[in-house]
């Protein structure tokens, strides 16, 4: 492994950033009197100090010291449509004129109109609405059990798939003693619990057939993404996923697709359609918010009836006080409704943006001799991938298509990445989280021409330190 020292680029690039952004800066110190490391949520905060927004249209956003930002984090790969589109926000203050929109604490008609929506473009038969990808998944992971009546999860390693208890194993590679994937992610989580949590390998059909073999009997659930998020933006093969499909059948545990990134992202609907793969259960979440905090459990119906009040021992999925809220369900109509209406024009056109997107990075890097992959992309896909992540492996010839290939800082510099590459970036006006980007039909040509001047830029800043 090549260790390099950016120490003293790191130092630079601060000074540099403290010195453009002063109020940002401040505010950031601020924070800290009140808030845990500045802020509440620990993707957002990154080194050394986050800008601090206060607006975003579009493909930009802009910050306390008014710099016009290209962002292509969008709400954690969540705004399709970019940030607060009008299709959206003018259905939201129509709503809002007319004396609806804030919590509720009752029922209306949305919750059935966005289920019936869920329901007709993913097939499947029942859903169940929360807040967050998180609950979603957790519910998920109840139900299979209880379906099952066995207690064991399995899951990919680097897949994650929330801060609940069984997701929090084998979500993040640990370097040290080959423990790789394998060690629990969080302290307090009771080991009686993460023992029943099985990690697998990601697109590795050997590895697969050799876990359901030994702990099959025993499995409650295997949940996968069909294109694996925080593991490095990787496609499933067909062939992986058509397996999990067949082992699952065979031993009796149920199939779980967690489509929290992935479902209306490549088309209206979910991704397991376009693979021809019908899960028992899957969960929406991101996109199909259009901007607000909405997720969803969907299936079977014999399984999702395990919530049901008229079940003996039901599982107990309340959903939270602001589950189900007016205008985070207003949003999510207008969102899915657009996306299936404008379907063959929304997304080629992401497809061709993801596209310019990823070629723009790799160009910028190449023309500065530094090597740069992006993932995200799939032939599987008929329109195409608005996704991307960076890489910066040190081999030429290294495939990237396995989550430890992404983590592993023996095959890709990961500090050059997680720690140098947002920063940087920053400095020019482009904002990206650990390498995580995604296009939105809000961009536009010049904004890959700039993100490849940026990056460009970038790799000459960097270069002397390789």
């Amino acid at each position: 492994m090549v260790e390099r020292d950016f120490s003293g680029l790191l130092a630079e690039i601060a000074d540099e950033l403290a010195k453009r952004s002063p109020r940002s800066e401040a505010l950031n110190r601020a924070a800290k009197a009140n808030l845990v490391d500045g802020g509440s949520h620990t993707i957002r905060l990154t080194e050394p100090f986050t800008p601090r927004i206060v607006s975003a249209r579009g493909g930009r956003v802009t910050d306390e010291d008014g710099h016009d930002i290209l962002d292509f984090w969008q709400g954690h790969l969540a705004n399709i449509l970019g940030h607060n589109p009008e299709v959206v926000t003018s259905e939201l203050a129509r709503a809002f004129a007319a004396g609806f929109g804030l919590q509720l604490g009752m029922v209306d008609r949305l919750q059935s109109e966005v289920a019936e929506i869920l329901c007709r473009r993913t097939g499947s038969e029942q859903v169940r609405l929360t807040t967050s990808g998180t609950l979603a998944n957790m519910y998920a992971v109840i139900m299979s059990r209880a379906f099952t009546g066995r207690g064991r999860v399995m899951k990919v390693g680097g897949g994650w798939h929330g801060g609940h208890p069984w997701g929090l194993k084998g979500s993040f590679y640990d370097p040290t003693d080959g423990i790789g994937f394998g060690g629990v992610d969080s302290a307090g989580i009771p080991l009686a619990l993460t023992d029943d949590v099985i990690v697998t390998g990601f697109n590795d059909p050997e590895r697969l057939r050799d876990d359901f073999k030994r702990h099959g009997d025993q499995l409650a659930c295997f949940v996968v993404e069909p294109l694996i998020g925080a593991g490095g933006l990787i496609p499933a093969t067909r062939e992986f996923l058509n397996l999990a499909r067949e082992l699952t059948h065979q031993c009796g545990a149920l199939l779980i697709f967690d489509e929290v990134v992935n479902g209306f992202r490549f088309h209206a609907g979910s991704l397991g359609s376009i693979y021809g793969i019908e899960p028992d259960l899957a969960i929406y979440g991101k996109a199909i918010g259009g901007g607000m905090p909405v997720a969803a459990l969907a299936g079977r119906g014999d399984v999702m009836a395990q919530v049901g009040r008229d079940q003996r021992c039901r599982v107990f999925f309340s959903g939270g006080t602001y589950c189900a809220h007016p205008s985070s369900l207003l949003a999510a109509k207008t969102a899915m409704t657009f996306l299936i209406e404008h379907e063959d024009e929304v997304y080629p056109r992401l497809g061709e943006l993801g596209e310019q997107m990823r070629q723009a990075i790799v160009r910028g890097f190449a023309d500065e001799g530094v090597r740069a992959r992006v993932t995200g992309s799939s032939d599987e896909l008929p329109f195409g991938s608005s996704l991307g992540m960076v890489h910066f492996p040190y081999d030429e010839d290294t495939v990237i298509d396995r989550p430890e290939k992404v983590w592993n800082p023996e095959v890709c510099d990961v500090s050059l990445r997680d720690r140098v590459l947002g920063p940087a970036l920053l400095l020019e006006d482009v904002h990206m989280v650990h390498g995580h980007g995604a296009a939105a039909t809000a961009h536009t040509e010049q904004d890959m021409q700039n993100l490849e001047n940026a990056c460009g830029r970038v790799a000459r800043r960097i270069k002397p330190y390789l």
